[in-house]
């Protein structure tokens, strides 16, 4: 019986990521405010009046995929500001990292490129918080950079913004190429490349 609460929060932990998980699927065909709880709760398995359990509503729910979506991808967002790296380096390695993540969660992309300017308030506010974050992550690795002396704060953010703005732009470039041949796979990475390496010369010469 001393075992019996653990059980219960390791079963409840399993439901809980069951609709996660079968909300992504279903959302890979239709966007979160269409999307009904009753449709989550027949892919699991379970009651409607499970979902309660678990989630306030479908917006509640949208919020915890944007969590999981976004949520870990921090660590990966700093690696691409690598300090000791030249331009070249870091935009290669911010590609094959983008590149990387969008083939291991191609759904999680889909739902973020969706529900970004999607219908459900909620969830677009935890994205617009989660990029906030995200950018001033970017502006705190970029300050400490030499080439970023002499620059105000403002433009710093500006900078962030944009880097994190074309990761997404990236990711999205990425998805819609998957399942096309090579060549067009590889004129993405090229135009990937391209487009960081416009934002790193337009930074060189930002002071000028």
């Amino acid at each position: 019986m001393s075992h019996t609460p653990g059980v219960r929060q390791a079963q409840k932990r399993k439901t809980r990521q069951a609709l996660l998980d079968a909300a992504l699927g279903l959302l890979e065909e239709q966007s979160l405010s269409s999307l009904g709880l009753r449709e989550v709760t027949r892919a699991v398995g379970v009651a409607p009046t499970a979902f309660y359990r678990h989630f306030h509503s479908t917006a509640d729910l949208g919020v915890a995929l944007v969590e999981e979506a976004l949520g870990s991808l921090h660590p990966m967002i700093r690696t691409t500001l690598s300090p000791g790296e030249d331009d070249e380096e870091r935009i290669a390695r911010a590609v094959e990292l983008i590149a990387g993540h969008v083939a291991a969660h191609p759904a999680h992309v889909r739902f973020i490129a969706r529900e970004r300017h999607g219908g459900v308030q909620p969830v677009r506010r935890a994205i617009r918080e989660q990029l906030a974050r995200f950018a001033e992550e970017v502006r705190a690795e970029l300050a400490t950079d030499a080439s970023a002396a002499g620059w105000s704060e403002p433009d710093l953010r500006m900078l962030a913004g944009l880097y994190v703005d074309q990761m997404l732009i990236t990711a999205s470039l990425f998805l819609e190429t998957l399942d096309a041949p090579e060549e067009e796979r590889r004129r993405a990475v090229e135009t990937a490349r391209r487009q960081l390496r416009l934002i790193s010369v337009g930074r060189t010469h930002w002071l000028d």
